[in-house]
Parts: structure tokens; sequence; C-alpha cells
């Protein structure tokens, strides 16, 4: 079948940063597997991390987390899908990625695509929609539904992938006022048009513009450059609260919640996948939950930019895009 892949650590603009691949067919899906067949992917910041710094010493490795598709066959427990259904799902970072024509993935990380949505626009959401979800939901522990109170979240980094599925779910799903953070023009229209209230430029003293706002804010989620904004966070954020990260923090002091009794969480949406936890098919239901969401309008799809096919020179182009650091919402592939 045909991937892509990396055999060695390159910079992205080495010519076989990324390579085009000829590999065997996955084997018949056993237990809880299913085998799709993969119509669309998206590229994430993992993806270019890994590249970067996970060398599989000359072996083919094929990166790739979110894909849509359908399901060509079923492992023997396999209760979830009927065979011919289309799914969309962000795969397990212990396992061969998406960035291939077929793909096994156990179902319970896996949901039904919405239907409104192509599979390319299917494609841009699952990572990131897991990730924002359990940011909000789990590890922050927002309630859904609550009813608006005057207290707000922070989301730093609003216009990238996670931060534009969050906004939007936490406009949607809770009654908090959402600030994100943006820097550009372009990135603070994104977060505008995705449903934020208020968007501060973390460029500058976030302190000052958050508590300028004069509203508590109990929760922060910090997408990416949480070091470098780690004080104003600790700063800005109300007494028993929280901050959630999914980035490094490197040398910020965590001590500095101690005096508001703040707590610290970490999201990693590959957790559940990796350990086998005994509440994995959450990701199946919060998945199905999102596609709901996007069929009665609640949310849409945060793909912004479409590639072509899938291969090594359009998917060097994606992973050049996600590393400038600048790009806004998704990029995905379509097709072989």
């Amino acid at each position: 079948m045909k991937a892509v892949g990396y055999t060695h650590c390159h910079p992205i603009e080495h010519e076989e940063a990324l390579i085009d691949l000829t590999l065997p067919e996955p084997p018949a899906p056993k237990g809880r597997d299913l085998l799709v067949e993969v119509r669309a992917v998206s590229v994430n910041p993992v993806d270019t991390r890994l590249r970067r710094t996970a060398d599989p010493a000359g072996e083919p490795r094929v990166l790739g987390f979110d894909a849509a598709g359908v399901v060509r066959a079923k492992g023997p427990e396999s209760v979830l899908f009927p065979l011919g259904a289309e799914v969309f799902y962000a795969g397990s970072i212990a396992r061969p990625g998406t960035n291939a024509e077929r793909h096994l993935v156990d179902e319970r990380i896996v949901g039904h695509k919405p239907k409104t949505l192509s599979f390319a626009e299917a494609a841009a959401l699952p990572l990131t929609a897991i990730t924002a979800w359990e940011a909000l939901f789990d590890r922050l522990r927002i309630p859904r539904g609550k009813p608006a109170d005057g207290a707000a979240l922070l989301i730093t980094g609003g216009a990238g992938g996670v931060g534009s599925i969050a906004i939007q779910l936490a406009r949607r799903l809770t009654g908090l006022k959402v600030i994100a953070t943006a820097s550009r023009p372009e990135t603070r229209a994104w977060c505008e048009s995705m449903g934020a209230h208020v968007v501060l430029d973390h460029s500058q003293d976030l302190a000052k513009q958050a508590k300028a706002l004069g509203v508590p804010i109990p929760y922060v989620f910090g997408v990416t450059h949480t070091e470098r904004h780690w004080n104003a966070l600790c700063d800005l954020l109300a007494p028993q609260g929280g901050i959630c990260v999914i980035d490094d923090l490197g040398g910020a002091d965590v001590s500095r919640l101690k005096p508001k009794a703040a707590f610290l969480a970490w999201e990693a949406m590959f957790a559940r996948s990796v350990h086998q936890t005994p509440d994995m098919i959450q990701q199946h239901r919060l998945l199905d939950e999102v596609a709901h969401l996007v069929d009665t309008g609640a949310i849409r799809t945060t793909m912004t930019e479409h590639l072509g096919r899938i291969n090594a020179e359009n998917l060097m182009r994606a992973h050049a895009m996600v590393e400038s650091g600048r790009m806004i919402g998704k990029v995905v592939l379509e097709g072989f």
C-alpha cells in the first residue's frame, strides 16, 4: 500500500525529510481494532516534533494521527461500527500513523464522521477536539451548561488548531466568558469568528490586559508558549483556579500557584490509548458528540488549508506550514 514516512530525522528543508513508501498491507484486525481506508488526514505539531526528534534509525516510520475514512474490516470484538461506516479519529502515538492508505485503530478512540462534512473537513478535527475537550471538561473540570456567572476562561494561542476548537466548545457548552489570545490582525479576526468574546494580544502584557477586563479568570488553557507566558498566567489566574497545559513548561516556576491554592493539570490526549485506560471509550463518545455539534451547526470545522493528495511533497509543505508557528486553523490532505 502507499504511505508516507521517514527513515531519519531531518529538517523539513531536507529532500528526504519525508518520503513516499510502498509498505505491506496491515494484518487482519484483531480484538476491537478496525481496518480503515484512509481518505483524508491533517497535520499537527506532534507530527513535526516526532519527525525532528524521534529517529527510527533507518526503519520506515509512518506519521499522522488525524484521519477520516471508511471501515473496511473489523476485529472479532468490534461492536461500535458496521463495515462501510464513515469515521474520524486521532489514532495512537504508540502505533503506525495514518499517512497510509489503510490503517489499524482501536474502535474505542474512533467516532462517527460528521455527516455534514467532507472527509477533508472532518480530518481537521479529531486530535484537536479531543485535546480541547479533555482539557476543558476532564482536566479543568469546567461544568457544562453552567449559567453565566461572570467568570471567564483564557485560551492562549486561540488561532491554532487546538485553540480554534477550544474556543468553540467553551462558547457553545459553557456559560463562561471566552477570552482568547492572538497577536496579528488575521489571527485576532479568526478567534472572533470562532466565538471568542474578547481577544487579548499575547505579545503585550497579558496580566495587565486581563485584569483590565474586570472579570475573574478561574480557568486558563495554555495551548502554546506556556513557559513564556507562565508568570502572567499565574498573575491573572483567580484564587483556587487552575491552569491546564499541553506544551512543555521548561523552567517555569510552578510554585507561583501555591499562594492562590491553584492547580496545574496536564492534558495528553494519547494517554488513554497508550495506557489502555478503563475509560478509553470516552474518546469515542466525545468524538460522537463533536460530530453531533457539527451536524447541528453548533460548531464548525477548523480546516483552513487543503494541500491536495497525500504524498511526501504535499506533506512536507504541510509540515513546513505547521512549523512556521503562524498556522491558522488546520491543514489537510486528501486521497492517495
